[in-house]
Order: C-alpha cells, then sequence, then structure tokens
C-alpha cells in the first residue's frame, strides 16, 4: 500500500494537469528505508511528449546525488498519462529500474476526473496496490 500525504497527491496531480497534453515526470524522495514518500521533485520531461515520459539525464543525476546525500531514496516515481488509462505502458514496465519504489501514474485524459494508481514493478512484473491519502 502506498500512504501518501493529500498534499504531495495533490501537487503530483497538479503537476499532470498543468504539463499536459505532455507527459508530467517526477520523484518524492523518502528516508532511505522507510517507505514514507516526504519530498515532492517536480522533474522535466526531457521528450516533451504526450506519449513518453524520459528524466533529462543531467536533472536525474542531480536529483540522486541529493538523495545521497540527504539519505533519502526515491519513494515515489510518477508520471502522467495523456489519453489512455493511469496502468504502465510495456516501456514503462521496461525502464522500471527501482524495486523498492512505488510508481504511480496519473492519468489527465479526463479534464475533472482524478485517475490516480499505484504499482510495484519488479523484474518486470505489474502488480497494482492501494493508495491512501492523509492530511498532515
Amino acid at each position: 500500500m502506498l500512504r501518501i500525504d493529500r498534499s504531495i497527491y495533490d501537487q503530483i496531480v497538479a503537476h499532470a494537469r498543468r504539463d499536459h497534453p505532455d507527459e508530467a515526470c517526477g520523484v518524492v524522495a523518502g528516508p532511505e528505508g522507510s517507505d514514507r514518500p516526504e519530498r515532492f521533485i517536480e522533474m522535466i520531461n526531457a521528450e516533451r511528449s504526450p506519449t513518453f515520459y524520459r528524466f533529462d539525464s543531467k536533472e536525474q543525476l542531480k536529483v540522486w546525488r541529493e538523495m545521497d546525500d540527504n539519505d533519502e531514496e526515491p519513494v515515489v516515481i510518477y508520471h502522467s498519462h495523456t489519453a489512455t488509462e493511469a496502468y504502465p505502458s510495456r516501456t514503462d514496465i521496461s525502464y522500471a529500474s527501482e524495486p523498492n519504489a512505488h510508481y504511480v501514474l496519473v492519468s489527465t485524459r479526463e479534464p475533472d476526473t482524478v485517475e490516480f494508481r499505484s504499482y510495484r514493478i519488479i523484474d518486470g512484473e505489474v502488480t497494482e496496490e492501494p493508495v491512501e491519502t492523509a492530511d498532515q
């Protein structure tokens, strides 16, 4: 189960809506080994595409070094789908390289509906998990 503060949930959804029609992407860092998403990090989709996302390699290196310096890890890796449901594509599955992360997808295909789903992706196997939000 992904437990996430309502404010971080809202920031992820707002980023997805703001970048529409392109896919949005980012990370929520948390203390190593804690599974607590605490620090929202909006990132740039280097592809600037409505059907694909890729972290900018320089930005990703900076963010991952920053997490290392802070004894953090990527607890949530998120991106949006602009025209399809919030389910990992084959490409998403092949690029999932953080076995401890929650992979969050937000679909922006319906402007008045929030479709926010979380998955574990390990060795190509996708498992959906419940999402619980809490006010901090």
